[in-house]
């Protein structure tokens, strides 16, 4: 009698790893903040609210923020920018769904004010 294969499933299918590196991967949403030099230091506190209502948008997995700290000097070290945020997403929809996410829309309209340069960066972390 000749021995019959045994089926072994394995998840190693190009649709699987597609899937489980796409899993694997997180998408960054990082953003510098220049403020407008003539704020009082109470409203360049109070600009952290931005921050705060953008932590109400679904589908984040996390938010940080934070002010320049003045390390050590070098050429490739820019600490002019006044904030900075980094927020992470499971997918790339994710991302896209905060970026036109009306909780987000609105917060850009009512803190715009506060500053007078803002540069974006969105990456896909391995």
């Amino acid at each position: 009698m000749a021995a019959v294969p045994t089926m072994i499933q394995t998840n190693d299918t190009p649709i699987n790893k597609s899937m489980n590196q796409q899993q694997n991967q997180t998408f960054t949403h990082y953003v510098l903040f220049w403020l407008k030099q003539d704020l009082t230091a109470a409203e360049v506190a109070n600009f952290t609210g931005f921050f705060e209502e953008l932590r109400k948008i679904p589908n984040i997995l996390s938010l940080h923020y934070g002010k320049a700290v003045s390390s050590t000097p070098r050429d490739v070290v820019d600490n002019t920018f006044t904030y900075n945020l980094l927020v992470y997403f499971n997918s790339l929809e994710d991302l896209e769904t905060y970026g036109t996410h009306p909780i987000h829309l609105q917060a850009i309209e009512k803190y715009n004010q506060y500053w007078e340069k803002v540069v974006v960066h969105d990456s896909l972390l391995k």
